[in-house]
C-alpha cells in the first residue's frame, strides 16, 4: 500500500496558518495513506501561533499522529518589502533536510514517502525544494477564487503587457478582470500591488503559481462558480476550490481572553431577542485610531441597535504587532457612552468571533472582509456589512457586495495605514446608514434570503456527494496516482 507524506509550508500569520492545517486535517482524514508535517514559520511579535500550535499539541486534533507539527527557528522582522521572501528563502535548507528523511526512505511499505509540496501564497521558493526531490507541489490560496483571478491578472497585465500596475493608484480606472462578472474599480484593488515597493515581489509570487500542479482555493463551486470556471482553458494550473475550510473548534483563539468574559458575553445574548444584534469585529490586525472610535460609538448610540462591539487598541506608532485590549475602553468612547448603553450592548476585547456568530441573537456583522471572517459568517448566515482594512479585503468587499449581492456596503474602498500621519474617516451618519441597511427589513431582504440559502450550501458541499467533497477526492487521487 502506497502512502504519501505531504509537507506543508504555509505562509507566516495565524490567517494563514489556521487554513492550511485545517485542510491539512481534511486530507489525511479523507484518506488514510495519507500523513502530513506542517512547518510553521513565526515572527518575534506574533505570539497567537504559539498559543495556537500549544492548543493543537495538547488536543487530539493530530488524527492520530498523521499531522505533525515543525516549528522553524525565529528570524528578525523588518518592513521591507523583500523581508518575507527572505524569510522563507532562510527556511529552505530545513524544510530541505526534513523533506529528505520521506524522500529517501528505504523503510518498509507502511513508512509514508514524499508525495508533494503544499506552499502557502509567499513560499513559491519552496517550489525549488519540490523540485529537487522530483515531486509536485501544490499553493493552497487562502482567500477567493475571485481574488486568486484578480492577481493572476495583475501579473498578466505587468508581464505580459508591460503595464506599471503602482500607476493605478488613486485612479479611476476600471478593469475587466476574467473572475468578475463586473468591472472591478482601482479602488479596490490590494494595497500591496499599489505600492512601489511591495507590488514586484507579490506579483513575482504569483508568476511562479503557473509552475505549480495546481491551487486549492479556499471557496467553493457554489458560491463563486463565475470565478472558478474562468480559470478552465487557461494557462493557470488546475484549481481545487476544496472550502469552506474552517477552525469552528477556535482553537486559533484559545488563550486569547479570559475565559469568564466570554462566557458572559454568551449569557448576555442569550437574553436578547434573535437576530438583534449587530456584531463589529474587524480581525486579528484591526483597529481604529480614537477619533475612528468616537464616530463608530456615534453611530452605535444614533441606531439603538443592540451591539456586541470587539474595541482593540491599535499597537504603537513603528511597531510591528498586533492590536492589543484597551485597560480602560472608556478613555477612548465618548464621554458616557459605556453608562448610557450598558443595557443596550457590550463593549469587549477580543471577540470569541465563531461562538457570536453561531448565537442566534447575532442578525449582523460589521466585518473587515478577512477572507476567513466572510466563510464563518456565511456558515451562519449572518448579513455582514463591509468595512476592509487590508491586504486583499477591499477585493472581497467589492465582491460580496456587488458581485455575489451577500453584503451590504459601509465602505467597500476604505485602507487602514497604521504608518501614515492621518486616516480617511468614515463619519457616523455613514456608518448608521450601513447599519441600518444591514438590521432592518425592507430593500435587503433579498440579501437576506440569499445569505440563508449559502449557508445551507456551505454545509452541503463539503459532504459527500457535494462539489467540494469531489474536487478534494481528485487531488487525492492525483497526488495518490502521481506517487512513483
Amino acid at each position: 500500500m502506497k502512502r504519501g507524506e505531504l509537507v506543508f509550508v504555509p505562509s507566516p500569520g495565524i490567517g494563514q496558518l489556521v487554513p492550511a492545517v485545517e485542510v491539512a486535517k481534511l486530507l489525511v482524514q479523507r484518506d488514510h495513506r495519507l500523513s502530513a508535517t506542517i512547518f510553521i514559520i513565526t515572527l518575534p511579535f506574533d505570539n497567537k501561533i504559539t498559543t495556537y500550535t500549544d492548543s493543537l499539541a495538547s488536543s487530539s486534533s493530530s488524527i492520530d499522529g498523521r499531522v505533525k507539527f515543525i516549528t522553524l527557528p525565529e528570524q528578525k522582522p523588518s518592513l521591507e518589502a523583500n523581508f518575507l521572501t527572505s524569510l522563507i528563502e532562510i527556511q529552505k535548507p530545513h524544510v530541505k533536510k526534513v523533506a529528505a528523511q520521506f524522500a529517501h526512505s528505504e523503510s518498509g511499505p507502511e513508512e509514508p514517502r514524499l508525495a508533494a509540496f503544499v506552499i502557502g501564497m509567499f513560499c513559491t521558493t519552496m517550489i525549488d525544494v519540490a523540485n529537487e526531490f522530483g515531486v509536485p507541489t501544490y499553493v493552497f490560496y487562502t482567500s477567493s477564487a475571485g481574488a486568486l483571478g484578480l492577481m493572476l491578472h495583475l501579473q498578466t497585465l505587468r508581464d505580459v503587457h508591460s503595464q506599471d500596475i503602482t500607476e493605478l493608484k488613486d485612479s479611476d480606472t476600471e478593469l475587466m478582470v476574467p473572475s468578475c462578472i463586473n468591472p472591478v474599480p482601482a479602488k479596490v484593488l490590494p494595497s500591496v500591488v499599489l505600492n512601489r515597493d511591495w507590488s514586484m515581489v507579490i506579483l513575482d509570487q504569483f508568476q511562479r503559481f503557473k509552475e505549480t500542479k495546481g491551487i486549492l482555493v479556499n471557496t467553493f463551486l457554489e458560491l463563486e462558480g463565475h470565478a472558478v470556471k474562468s480559470f478552465a482553458n487557461s494557462e493557470i494550473p488546475s484549481v481545487y476550490p476544496v472550502g469552506p475550510i474552517l477552525d469552528l473548534k477556535g482553537n486559533a483563539h484559545v488563550g486569547s481572553s479570559d475565559d469568564r468574559q466570554g462566557e458572559d458575553l454568551i449569557c448576555w445574548l442569550d437574553d436578547q431577542p434573535p437576530a438583534s444584534v449587530v456584531f463589529l469585529c474587524f480581525g486579528s490586525m484591526g483597529s481604529f485610531s480614537e477619533d475612528q472610535v468616537r464616530e463608530i460609538a456615534c453611530a452605535l448610540e444614533q441606531c439603538g441597535y443592540r451591539f456586541v462591539w470587539s474595541l482593540r487598541r491599535p499597537p504603537p506608532k513603528g511597531k510591528m504587532g498586533y492590536p492589543s485590549d484597551y485597560t480602560n475602553p472608556a478613555a477612548a468612547l465618548p464621554e458616557g457612552f459605556l453608562e448610557r448603553m450598558a443595557t443596550v450592548g457590550r463593549v469587549i476585547g477580543w471577540a470569541p468571533q465563531v461562538a457570536v456568530l453561531a448565537h442566534p441573537a447575532v442578525g449582523g456583522f460589521v466585518s473587515h472582509c478577512g477572507w476567513n471572517s466572510i466563510l464563518e459568517s456565511l456558515w451562519y448566515g449572518v448579513p455582514v456589512a463591509t468595512w476592509p482594512l487590508y491586504s486583499e479585503q477591499q477585493f472581497n468587499a467589492f465582491e460580496m457586495v456587488r458581485e455575489l449581492g451577500l453584503s451590504v456596503e459601509i465602505r467597500m474602498d476604505y485602507r487602514r495605514d497604521v504608518r501614515a500621519e492621518s486616516e480617511s474617516m468614515v463619519c457616523a451618519d455613514e456608518i448608521e446608514r450601513g447599519l441600518k441597511s444591514l438590521m432592518e427589513s425592507g430593500n435587503e431582504m433579498e440579501m437576506r434570503k440569499k445569505v440563508k440559502e449559502m449557508k445551507a450550501k456551505c454545509r452541503m458541499v463539503t459532504m459527500e456527494g457535494g462539489s467540494s467533497y469531489f474536487y478534494l477526492g481528485q487531488l487525492i487521487s492525483e497526488i495518490l496516482d502521481g506517487m512513483q
